[in-house]
């Protein structure tokens, strides 16, 4: 029997002790880099808004409005990314008032931790999809009810005439004769703005999927259709 053996164990309180002592100075590492790298996608975010707002190149950037809020949920959880979605839309009321902030924390700021929250729990992307898609919708009537209450018009009506023209050119390729219902209308107008943000949704999981797994930070797997489409290995 040596010296060592006949010395007494240490007891499990003072081991935990100890291990908390040792994961200190890791959490005073990381509390500022979570601060600073929140930060710093929150004003991505707004940045991306911004530019796309004064400077518009088509779909790109709108691609892009979702994502960084997403990348703070993948890398330092629920909090900071709430945090974000607050930051980017407190930046943008000073850089453009209140109104455009609230144009982008609805939904889309929302839409980045949802998205966050769902690819962190790896949710296969049929259900993430399909829960953006329920935000973007939601976000569609809140901007076309925020629009119509601050200009004093009914900005439906628009969409009403844009599906009604739709419909009218669908009919006359089908050699129907009848007008559209009212009811018609409506259903298909609801139905073209849940297909667009299906659409929508669809292509931010592709710019996510390529873009995020380069960072270290990937997503769930697409579909094997999708990996076979874009031959991604």
């Amino acid at each position: 029997m040596s010296i060592l053996d006949s010395l007494p164990d240490e007891p499990e309180e003072h081991i935990d002790k100890q291990n908390n002592l040792l994961k200190r100075p890791q959490l005073k590492l990381d509390a500022p880099l979570r601060m600073m790298e929140t930060a710093f996608l929150a004003s991505t975010a707004s940045l991306i808004w911004f530019i796309n707002f004064y400077f518009p190149l088509g779909p790109l950037l709108r691609i892009f409005f979702p994502v960084p809020i997403a990348l703070v949920y993948l890398r330092w959880g629920k909090r900071a990314a709430w945090m974000a979605a607050v930051t980017s839309g407190l930046l943008l009321s000073v850089l453009m008032g209140p109104v455009r902030s609230l144009l982008f924390v609805m939904p889309f700021a929302f839409m980045g931790v949802l998205l966050g929250a769902a690819w962190h729990r790896r949710v296969p992307w049929v259900i993430s999809i399909s829960l953006g898609a329920v935000l973007g919708t939601v976000g569609v009537f809140f901007r076309l009810w925020l629009l119509s209450l601050l200009s004093g018009e009914d900005f439906w009506v628009y969409v009403i005439n844009q599906v009604t023209e739709i419909i009218e050119w669908i009919f006359l390729k089908l050699g129907i004769l009848a007008s559209p219902s009212a009811s018609l209308i409506n259903l298909g107008a609801i139905a073209l703005i849940v297909f667009n943000n299906f659409l929508y949704l669809f292509v931010v999981h592709l710019a996510a999927w390529l873009l995020l797994d380069r960072l270290g930070n990937p997503i769930p797997r697409p579909p094997r259709w999708v990996q076979v489409l874009m031959d991604y290995e």
